[in-house]
């Protein structure tokens, strides 16, 4: 028997920052992964192939700044890369940081524009941003006042930079960011490639469409913390590596390739946690990388009152994205592509109402045949190269369920489509590899293969994320938190759920 002071279950990218952030505040830390490796969505790979997560999404700097990590001098860090939209006449559209273009170099018409719309975003996420750097509001126990004065601080600084945007501008921000994206981008933008780009955006991993409510805060959420995308040099394998260098730092005991089996409670506190190999570790701090389903069946539905069995029980969680890996026989240039677009995003979404109708099957549990495709070009460690792809949407609870025959329908369709835009693309694929949502529920847990672990929608965000009562991390029995992509701020390769977990366990020990 161990004893620790704090237990991680789950060593993903939150988890491995909830435990180095832990660990540096002079807690016994021990992080416990079921998988072979560490990382969750971030290195799950089949058979060689790109992990499902292919690109570093708003990876925040105060995590990593919290977890002991200098972004400045961390290797894994790369250049910010442009996002192109593919268009089945060759005609494509670069996203750069200054602009739009068309693949000539010309400046497009709607360059002018798209910059505006995205800088308003911006300015607005910015806002949002420090609601995400932090647990969200709420909380009554004396012993936080400290960290109540700091929440009415931070709330009071969201309030002064909504009155600095002015009346007019304070309207439209309370009238935007509750809406649809479909609606407030076609607002400033034809539909076309621009819009469908954003629109696109806006949905990644999501069961909705850009006509649903709420989907243009997920945009502005994004931005606010940045927007940027980065192919990281090394792959995601340099950034999860570096995560876990940074909590051995922290002194962490790490245990790969080991299952919780349970987490043990006694008198109606945890007192640690036991493994599927007979281990028992103490302490009296947990905190669960896993989406609360998961981790109230590890403590037992008992420790948790009618009305929150209820609630965590009705967390959407329905998984819509799949993961597409194309293997190519060579390095040669993606066809139709210039060479400095080598290591772009590549989007297949040419119009926002063609994405609306992409989500149209998925209501009905139908795979769509004419998905919304991101998909970047990768390098792998033994040097084979691959267009790994993520497609939407495609529904965990497939009609007839994930086939043999569904998977190669599948992959048929992405490789359709992406030939129709890159002509020429077919020939130079020599193996394809398909994960399915129900392949990465089983693989790592995620609820419903969902890649946020929760939808994040508007009755699922902030202080109702991932449920009402429990969005402060804090979560059945005394000493057990939430930590994960489910809890506060949600998902993207963040950290920020990890970090503010890890802040609020600690906060609540004082």
């Amino acid at each position: 028997m161990s004893n620790f002071d704090a237990i991680v279950v789950g060593g993903g990218i939150n988890g491995l920052v909830a435990g180095a952030v832990l660990g540096r505040k002079g807690k016994k830390v021990c992080i416990i992964e079921r998988a072979d490796r560490f990382g969750g969505m971030a290195s799950y790979a089949v058979d060689g192939g790109p992990s499902l997560a292919h690109a570093l999404y708003n990876l925040s700097p105060r995590a990593l700044k919290d977890a002991g990590i200098d972004v400045d001098r961390a290797t894994f860090t790369g250049q910010q890369i442009d996002t192109v939209s593919l268009a089945d006449d060759g005609n494509h559209i670069v996203f750069k940081a200054n602009g739009v273009y068309w693949n000539d170099g010309s400046q497009h018409p709607q360059s002018k524009a798209w910059c505006e719309l995205i800088q308003r975003f911006k300015t607005y996420g910015g806002l949002l941003r420090q609601l995400a750097e932090a647990p969200p509001p709420g909380g009554h126990s004396a012993s936080l006042s400290r960290a109540r004065l700091a929440e009415m601080l931070r709330l009071a600084m969201v309030g002064i930079g909504l009155k600095m945007l002015g009346k007019s501008e304070m309207r439209r921000f309370l009238q935007v960011v509750l809406s649809n994206v479909y609606d407030i981008v076609l607002d400033d933008l034809p539909d076309g490639p621009v819009a469908g780009m954003l629109a696109a955006d806006a949905i990644r991993g999501a069961a909705t469409g850009p006509r649903s409510p709420g989907t243009v805060f997920n945009l502005i959420y994004r931005l606010g913390h940045g927007g940027t995308i980065t192919q990281p040099t090394g792959g995601m394998t340099a950034v999860v590596d570096t995560l876990v260098d940074g909590a051995k730092a922290a002194d962490c005991t790490l245990l790969p390739g080991t299952e919780v089996s349970r987490i043990l409670v006694d008198l109606d506190a945890v007192t640690g946690v036991q493994t599927a190999d007979g281990q028992t570790l103490r302490a009296p701090l947990v905190l669960s990388n896993l989406a609360s389903p998961l981790t109230s069946q590890l403590t037992g539905p008992s420790l948790f009152d009618i009305e929150a069995t209820r609630r965590i029980r009705n967390i959407r969680a329905r998984g819509t994205a799949a993961k597409v890996n194309l293997r190519l026989k060579d390095a040669s240039p993606l066809p139709g592509l210039k060479s400095e677009q080598k290591d772009a995003r590549l989007i297949y979404a040419p119009s926002a109402d063609y994405v609306e109708a992409a989500f149209n099957p998925a209501k009905y549990r139908e795979m769509s045949q004419a998905p919304v495709i991101e998909a970047l070009r990768t390098e792998q460690p033994d040097g084979s190269h691959w267009v790994s792809a993520i497609v939407q949407y495609a529904p965990s609870d497939l009609d007839g369920g994930w086939t043999q025959e569904a998977q190669d329908r599948l992959t048929q369709i992405t490789v359709d489509t992406l030939d129709c835009a890159l002509p020429g693309l077919r020939e130079q694929i020599t193996d394809t590899q398909v994960i399915t949502p129900d392949q990465i529920e089983t693989a790592t847990g995620a609820p419903g293969g969902h890649w946020h672990h929760a939808e994040m929608s508007l009755d699922q965000l902030l202080t109702l994320r991932p449920a009402n009562g429990m969005s402060r991390y804090a979560c059945g029995p005394k000493g057990l938190f939430l930590c994960g992509a489910a809890t506060h701020p949600g998902g993207d390769v963040m950290g920020l759920a990890g970090r503010n977990a890890a802040l609020m366990a600690l906060e609540v020990q004082k």
